[in-house]
């Protein structure tokens, strides 16, 4: 609960909070003691809902990727042009847009604005009608499909494979590739699961 004490369990006052709720934004009124606490800066909440609308929501996407935009910013033109390279078309699913987008959602993978380790994604080629009129009611982005990196592992198969980049403030802390098969990982596939990505020094031209 929160009072004027704080934020207090049975235990006692609560200063710190490592937030592994999917509701981000701290919306649900189950969350509301958290949310009250966190607005009155009474505690220490990490990811906070700024870090996750700065940092994880999908929507700032279509910026990043934007290398026209990024230079009316001040970005480095290289570097905008980089993020134009790496990041793949992404635009907001509107009621304007929907029709278009249904109509071409084989190019596409629709991922929830806010969502998380892949729930509620999907690949457009595989998108039904009846779970497209499901999404309306929450934020979507489409996705340009952008095929995965594939790896031969032990025994000659082969998996799909990407790199994901865990960062802080201070710089990239280490690497990991997801090695799967279907459309997410699911650590039962032979030889799938997380593997550890070495990384070495770049040398200077």
């Amino acid at each position: 609960m929160f009072g004027p004490n704080g934020l207090e369990d049975a235990d006692g006052r609560i200063d710190a909070v490592y937030n592994r709720l999917t509701d981000f934004a701290l919306a649900e009124p189950v969350v509301e003691p958290l949310r009250h606490a966190y607005l009155a800066r009474a505690i220490a909440l990490t990811p906070h809902p700024r870090a996750h609308a700065l940092l994880a929501d999908k929507r700032n996407l279509i910026l990043l990727g934007d290398a026209h935009m990024l230079g009316s910013w001040g970005v480095d033109p290289a570097l905008a042009q980089r993020l134009a390279q790496v990041i793949p078309t992404t635009v907001e699913v509107t009621s304007e847009n929907r029709d278009v987008l249904w109509d071409d959602r084989d190019g596409y993978f629709f991922k929830p604005a806010a969502g998380f380790g892949s729930r509620g994604s999907y690949r457009g080629s595989k998108l039904t009608r009846r779970v497209w009129d499901t999404m309306v009611s929450t934020p979507y982005v489409a996705q340009a499909f952008a095929p995965p990196g594939v790896r031969i592992v032990h025994g000659g198969s082969s998996l799909k494979a990407d790199v994901r980049c865990f960062a802080a403030e201070s710089g990239a802390l280490l690497f990991a590739a997801r090695l799967y098969q279907g459309q997410t990982t699911n650590m039962r596939t032979q030889y799938g699961g997380f593997a550890a990505v070495l990384t070495t020094p770049a040398l200077d031209e």
